[in-house]
């Protein structure tokens, strides 16, 4: 069939009403799945054709799927506009002031906005940290964490993938996964190209996760009416900057001048037209444009149902913070506000929302080492070893090489099961303490045959505190289903991690020379930290255990450095002795 008959059919099948998605396989007698794919996909196109097609004759668009209240809304014929035989769409007022509104509040400091319009999503000029996005300001690090995060696993585990020259890769985004170990990494040898790839490949990932894999939102600018400028004689990404040279967003209605829209179904089209926007990511409103993007995608009807109280804006007052909610939106395309897994009831119909499935890269946070939080296993434990890292007021990046730090051993698997029965009757809210009803039935869920005088001693209180319950856990022998391991070793790992700081700052083992003098450099940060988790019994609680240890080797506990990161570490392995060089991991 040619290009036209094909085209034709196309076009006349998707005039047919729509096949309801949960129509399955035989909704069409005699279609097999792959012969309704393929229908599907020739409709795509055809409809996308016709869209253009109607675009170029009549400024009246096609009804855009109900899908955020962007998209909902009918735009009128001033308010569209055809560029290069795509249709880019302005936003409304209305749409514009609910956007800044849910952003920003309805009262934001200059200072805010200020951070939020200056810092663009750029690689590291330093060989070193070369893999790493760069921040110069305060504020939007929960943007480039979560993109960072993404970064490097497509650079890491999907390295064969970023050597294609097309965008998209034949398995489609993150469908292709390392089993081999990498043993070191040289970052200094990684190209433009490949870096490109990376990071379009890592935002696609986001923006469809935050479009339930069914669609992005692009947000690109317009500036003075005429698009971003092409300049004569200079490269692309000075032209973007010339182009947003006295560009100043303090209000809604300054988003609206500027602020254009393009939907894509398609991950391929979506890809592209990523690539080919890639130099106003890389500009000083990149940042904030991808975050519109994400908050586009999911559409801004769903991120407000996905929140706890969506009355407060998403970037946190006085400094101009990414909230949780920002960061919880890149990482797993819903913009809860809560790290523990799924939801909990809070009796007469109210609940809180938290991470509702496995996700691709973590998050650990130092407030669940102050016990101000609970970070779910979600979060814990996501599908590649990469994290990041809240603070107070930051957000950094943890990693691993090796897919085999994410394995537990049988005292981890033993823990993990006795955990999950406990926070299941915790109704506390991560407070750590259950009822008496609920202790029996984590006694009955995980096999635990308590001594009856020692159950009777837990239970004759009002709670059961999880701090005193796992020490009668760690005295009770493995055969009653506890975890006393007579030979001490039961537990014992090694492994590296790595842990990134984006934003710039002094290095103090480098120098760079000016005419005033020798300064520190300003660059960002790679740290590699050696982690050792000895078993759960210290050298003293074995010898005290009356074992003979003749035939059974038992290190001694090995001399630890610590720093905060140390804290958020631990919260994923308790027992974590960390020891680096140089000057410590910094988490602001």
């Amino acid at each position: 069939m040619g290009e036209d008959e094909e085209l034709e059919m196309a076009i006349q099948m998707s005039m047919q009403p729509a096949i309801p998605e949960d129509a399955g396989a035989g909704a069409l007698s005699g279609d097999s799945g792959e012969s309704l794919t393929r229908r599907r996909e020739l409709m795509a196109a055809a409809a996308e054709k016709r869209l253009s097609a109607a675009a170029i004759i009549s400024p009246s668009p096609s009804p855009p799927p109900p899908v955020g209240k962007v998209n909902e809304v009918k735009k009128s014929d001033d308010e569209l506009c055809v560029k290069d035989g795509k249709l880019i769409k302005e936003v409304s007022v209305e749409e514009a002031n609910e956007l800044f509104v849910i952003l920003f509040g309805s009262e934001v400091s200059k200072g805010i906005l200020a951070r939020w319009c200056n810092q663009g999503i750029r690689f590291s000029s330093d060989p070193a940290t070369s893999m790493g996005l760069v921040q110069h300001e305060g504020g939007p690090c929960g943007v480039l964490a979560a993109i960072q995060a993404f970064v490097l696993k497509y650079i890491l585990f999907f390295s064969d993938d970023l050597k294609e020259m097309s965008i998209m890769p034949h398995r489609g985004l993150g469908s292709s996964s390392r089993s081999q170990p990498i043993l070191s990494f040289d970052f200094a040898s990684l190209s433009e190209d490949v870096k490109l790839r990376a990071l379009v490949r890592s935002m696609g990932e986001i923006l469809f996760s935050c479009g339930s894999n069914r669609r992005v939102v692009i947000a690109t600018m317009s500036v003075s009416g005429n698009g971003i400028q092409h300049f004569e004689g200079i490269s692309e990404d000075e032209g973007v900057v010339r182009s947003l040279e006295g560009l100043s967003i303090d209000s809604a209605l300054d988003l609206q001048k500027v602020l254009r829209v393009e939907t894509y179904t398609s991950q391929t089209t979506a890809l592209q037209r990523l690539e080919a926007n890639i130099a106003l990511f890389q500009s000083r409103v990149g940042a904030l444009l991808f975050l519109i993007s994400a908050l586009l995608s999911r559409g801004l009807d769903l991120v407000q149902s996905d929140r706890d109280d969506p009355s407060l804006p998403l970037v946190t007052a006085p400094f101009g913070h990414a909230s949780q909610e920002i960061v919880n939106l890149l990482l797993c395309g819903e913009a809860v506000p809560n790290v523990f897994d799924g939801r909990m009831d809070l009796g007469g119909g109210m609940f809180l929302k938290g991470i509702s499935r496995n996700v691709e890269v973590g998050f650990l946070t130092l407030l669940e080492s102050l016990n101000f939080c609970k970070v779910g296993q979600f979060l814990k434990t996501p599908k590649w070893p990469i994290w990041v890292v809240g603070s107070e007021s930051h957000y950094t990046v943890l990693f691993a090489l090796d897919l085999s730090v994410q394995n537990e051993n049988e005292l981890e698997v033993r823990e993990t099961q006795i955990r999950k029965a406990f926070d299941a009757q915790d109704q506390s809210g991560g407070g750590g303490f259950i009822s008496g009803d609920g202790f029996h039935q984590v006694l009955r869920a995980t096999n635990i045959k308590l001594p009856q005088e020692k159950a009777e001693q837990l239970s004759n209180t009002e709670f059961i505190v999880w701090s005193e319950f796992w020490q009668v856990i760690l005295d009770l022998d493995k055969s009653l289903g506890g975890l006393k391991d007579s030979s001490g070793l039961m537990g014992k790992k090694a492994f590296d991690l790595y842990h990134f700081n984006g934003i710039a700052k002094s290095d103090l083992n480098g120098i760079q020379v000016n005419y005033g003098g020798e300064t520190p450099l300003q660059k960002p940060r790679l740290t590699k930290l050696r982690v050792s988790v000895p078993p759960r019994w210290t050298h003293e609680e074995f010898m005290a255990s009356g074992s003979s240890g003749k035939d059974t080797e038992v290190s001694k506990p090995e001399p630890s450095q610590h720093a905060p990161l140390v804290d958020c570490i631990k919260t994923r392995w308790a027992r974590a002795v960390c020891t680096w060089s140089g000057d410590p991991p910094s988490i602001v």
